[in-house]
């Protein structure tokens, strides 16, 4: 399908920042990885019991057995990894150029696990027939759509296997990450480590109300622009939000409410004493976008005060405990400029 400016530019913030863009516009619109076999997705659930699970679209799953051989876009891979499940092979960003493990996948380990797809829209159906799959999951950000699942072979992907779909949008991490724990106990997960994650998770999480004093910009560059983002749309804000941080809200948003789309002549738009970016692959660097003058200017850049945003950090108790405790830390070295 052929898109248009206003259109690219969403799909070009996604794949740079939150990946939603291109869900919330179109719901269309790599390298493989090693091929051994990893274990089986759970390890305690009864393999000869019936399993259901009722994922965000309201759809309610039911396979005569348990599923074991599980497939995941990397988000929910990284997700369900933590918590004790071992999906067979995962598609979205998972693999760098240079061969090392892309951030998004977290925890996963690539050389155990296949390859689909590496990129937006590429998802190798013959591979993920050949895998025979009791089960696919994924994010969404738009409900109903898969996030990462090409709209072109969407409808062959859903008559191989079953597919389980958790949402993002409007919901908080820990409504997520609670969806996904969820899941992984329906798949016999052993949940090794949960319970001393979740209590970092909560603890950072008390820490950060110490810093609501600050005004927080959370944002993501691109080569031509500068995305500023809306809190209530992303899981990772709405945490931050209640437990008081101060980010700064857009005064008005793109189509799809994710985010506010700026020039690079406007990044200037909003101050704010702390400035946190998108860290993602696809994203500009600091480096980069402080070549950009009005950017360069602003209150906290000038400061030093420009630290990192894991836009995808794996919604699990232990992806958001790393999450928190980095940015407890960082905010701790910041003061305030306005």
């Amino acid at each position: 399908m052929t898109m248009s400016g206003p259109v690219l530019a969403r799909r070009g913030f996604l794949s740079a920042t939150a990946g939603l863009a291109a869900a919330v516009t179109l719901a269309a619109c790599g390298d493989d990885g090693g091929t051994q076999t990893p274990a089986p997705a759970g390890s305690t659930a009864p393999a000869a019991q019936g399993w259901s699970f009722t994922d965000d679209r309201d759809k309610k799953i039911e396979q005569p057995k348990v599923p074991s051989r599980i497939v995941a876009q990397v988000g929910a891979a990284a997700a369900l990894w933590d918590f004790g499940v071992r999906p067979i092979a995962v598609f979205g960003p998972h693999k760098l150029k240079d061969g090392s493990k892309d951030p998004q996948v977290g925890n996963v380990d690539i050389t155990k696990v296949q390859g689909l797809g590496n990129v937006w829209d590429e998802f190798n159906v013959e591979q993920y027939i050949a895998l025979q799959p009791d089960l696919l999951v994924s994010s969404m950000y738009i409900k109903g759509t898969l996030w990462y699942v090409p709209e072109k072979s969407k409808d062959t992907i859903e008559q191989v296997a079953p597919t389980a779909g958790i949402m993002l949008t409007g919901k908080s991490a820990t409504e997520v990450i609670g969806t996904y724990e969820e899941l992984a106990k329906s798949l016999g997960a052993d949940m090794a480590g949960v319970p001393e994650a979740k209590a970092r998770m909560e603890a950072a999480t008390k820490e950060l109300a110490q810093f609501k004093d600050l005004k927080i910009l959370m944002a993501s560059g691109g080569v031509d622009a500068f995305w500023v983002v809306n809190p209530p749309e992303y899981p990772d804000i709405v945490h931050l939000t209640q437990a008081g941080l101060n980010v700064v809200t857009p005064s008005k948003v793109d189509e799809g409410g994710f985010f506010q789309t700026l020039s690079w002549e406007n990044a200037d738009e909003y101050e704010a004493d702390v400035i946190l970016y998108d860290t993602r692959t696809q994203a500009l660097k600091p480096e980069e976008m402080m070549k950009k003058p009005t950017f360069a200017k602003l209150p906290a850049v000038k400061a030093g005060q420009l630290y990192p945003w894991n836009a995808e950090a794996p919604y699990s108790y232990q992806g958001y405990a790393d999450f928190l405790e980095a940015l407890v830390a960082n905010l701790k070295k910041a003061k305030k400029l306005l």
